[in-house]
């Protein structure tokens, strides 16, 4: 038996803007949403859940990473009861509940936590570079091992278990009886959305904000393989070097675009920023900006001289890593990614 929540809405809110009273059920959104047909009204069966409280049924429901927040939905609520965002607010949610450190939910829930998070990360980058008493090559020889070591810890301890709490709360709990033919036959589905969220393309007006993502995923996971499997900052490599400087080229370029949007709030998606969407996008516009002018200083022989700039971009990069990755925004395109792959096992299995 279903179990309601009436506090529901007054804990949805910490995540996110918007009005669930507002809400009279009028079916505008759902007539207006791409993802909506005749067996899934969407998004109102999740305004409904919402509002009533069926925490159980949002949790076993991949519903809210489906949407791509396009907006239509909430430009058109003639209550402005804002769906869209209550969609947004409910991926926030579930990224919570899928997190066993907790983390995720006291980071999205108090920019105090957020804030006080990247302060002490920052100052033990700084400790950690008086203890090498701020020797550059040392620097850069722990800041390339930091990198690997991140992902390796990040991947298994955190994420990795992340994701099979998903699975189990989506998949493996309801009930499906998928077998392993149908993982492995389903697999490219994973694979696919991971690289070109491709599904965004459904949405009317999300093509030019569809290829920025494609793009900036592109170029953050080619960033990432270069300056870590690579050894961007300190091979010799002229092709190596044009490449990273490219890559995160790119990545400042998209990043700068989102930023500018949510400055001008010029779409429905940019109206209602949380902290955590700020975090993402500025982050990862000096983690390009940052890294291009890092390797521009060596290869200018001057980064000894500004050893400044490497310490900015070494926190700037483990604050990325170990907040923002694994309890942050990132993790939606993750999450979102294994909803595309967990909804066509369960399509399959049904």
């Amino acid at each position: 038996m279903a179990r309601i929540n009436p506090e529901f809405t007054d804990e949805l809110k910490k995540y996110g803007a918007f009005d669930p009273n507002a809400c009279y059920n009028c079916g505008n959104c759902t007539a207006v949403c791409t993802l909506s047909d005749e067996d899934n009204s969407f998004p109102r069966k999740m305004v409904r859940y919402s509002v009533l409280g069926l925490e159980s049924e949002i949790q076993a429901s991949l519903d809210p990473w489906l949407c791509y927040y396009c907006g239509e939905c909430s430009s058109t609520c003639p209550r402005e009861a804002n769906p869209g965002e209550l969609m947004m607010s409910l991926r926030r949610w579930l990224t919570a509940k899928y997190d066993w450190t907790g983390f995720s939910g006291l980071l999205y829930k108090s920019l105090i936590a957020s804030i006080t998070g990247f302060l002490l990360l920052a100052l033990v980058v700084i400790l950690f570079g008086f203890s090498m008493e701020f020797r550059m090559n040392d620097l850069l020889h722990y800041g390339h091992y930091f990198e690997v070591g991140a992902i390796a810890l990040v991947a298994s301890i955190i994420l990795l278990p992340n994701i099979v709490r998903m699975w189990y709360q989506t998949v493996k709990k309801p009930g499906s009886n998928a077998g392993l033919k149908t993982y492995f036959k389903c697999f490219g589905e994973l694979v696919v959305h991971m690289f070109t969220q491709k599904r965004a393309l459904g949405c009317d007006d999300n093509q030019l904000r569809w290829f920025e993502h494609l793009v900036l995923v592109l170029g953050y996971l080619s960033l990432l393989f270069t300056t870590v499997f690579l050894d961007w900052f300190s091979t010799g490599s002229d092709f190596i070097i044009f490449l990273g400087y490219f890559e995160s080229a790119l990545i400042f370029v998209v990043t700068f675009d989102f930023v500018r949007r949510r400055i001008q709030k010029d779409q429905e998606v940019s109206k209602h920023s949380h902290p955590s969407d700020w975090f993402f996008v500025i982050w990862l516009f000096f983690m390009g900006l940052f890294s291009f002018m890092v390797r521009l200083f060596i290869d200018l022989n001057i980064l000894e001289q500004n050893m400044w700039l490497y310490i900015l971009q070494l926190i700037v990069l483990v604050q990325w890593a170990l907040l923002i990755v694994p309890f942050g925004k990132w993790t939606h395109f993750l999450y979102r990614s294994f909803a595309m792959y967990f909804q066509k096992i369960k399509l399959s299995a049904s």
